[in-house]
């Protein structure tokens, strides 16, 4: 169970996005973002050794408010192998200097939101300890993932991040969210063998639901 500890980050997870999501393919921005954080999840690490968020960040620089979804897994010491993937570093409160990754190159991250995907693994809810998330909703069809360890070597494109799967699936991150309404619950492409879906609230107030990641299987050969 991962303890939620209400302190200090220097600088802030949110300061060290305006600068990272610039450099990102899929960021969709003109300049330097104006951000708040508007919702997302947590999943436990099992070994209760890597803090993994899916925080969902609303830039409102532009014409109109754009929300990404951003993976993190913060660490107390460096990820060996990991620099490129380096969001920065924070000194916490509580726990001391933090190295925030861009989560889909963390393995403890992947592992756990394939997890999530087949249901061995509960979202939390952000900012409360040991609190279910019920706004996040999963599906998964087929015979699940081999437990065989694996470390993907994620893509990043204008269209969000793609992650083999062991089995040679893909699951698609949506980077770039579209929301659909909260009495409509978006659903996965006919194709897709598997979704996490999730909620955030909007700069006008209601709260507004997309597609987080979509699993598509391996091509027929």
């Amino acid at each position: 169970m991962a303890i939620i500890h209400h302190t200090t980050l220097k600088p802030s997870k949110l300061e060290l996005l305006t600068t990272w999501l610039p450099t990102r393919p899929w960021y969709v921005g003109d300049g330097a973002p104006e951000l708040t954080k508007a919702g997302g999840f947590r999943l436990d690490d099992p070994e209760g050794e890597v803090g993994i968020e899916f925080m969902v960040a609303v830039d409102t620089a532009g014409p109109a408010p754009t929300a990404y979804l951003v993976p993190l897994t913060y660490r107390g010491a460096p990820l060996a192998g990991a620099e490129h993937a380096l969001v920065g570093t924070m000194e916490h409160g509580v726990l001391g200097p933090r190295w925030a990754y861009d989560g889909c190159h963390d393995p403890v991250l992947y592992a756990e939101l394939l997890a999530l995907i087949e249901g061995r693994a509960q979202a939390m809810a952000q900012s409360i300890t040991d609190t279910p998330d019920h706004e996040v909703v999963r599906s998964c069809t087929g015979d699940g993932f081999p437990s065989t360890p694996f470390a993907p070597t994620p893509t990043d494109t204008q269209a969000g991040t793609e992650l083999p799967t062991p089995d040679g699936a893909v699951l698609h991150i949506h980077r770039v969210l579209r929301p659909h309404s909260p009495d409509v619950p978006p659903l996965p492409p006919q194709e897709a063998t598997g979704h996490v879906a999730g909620a955030w609230r909007t700069p006008e107030g209601p709260r507004a639901q997309a597609l987080f990641a979509v699993l598509y299987a391996a091509p027929a050969t």
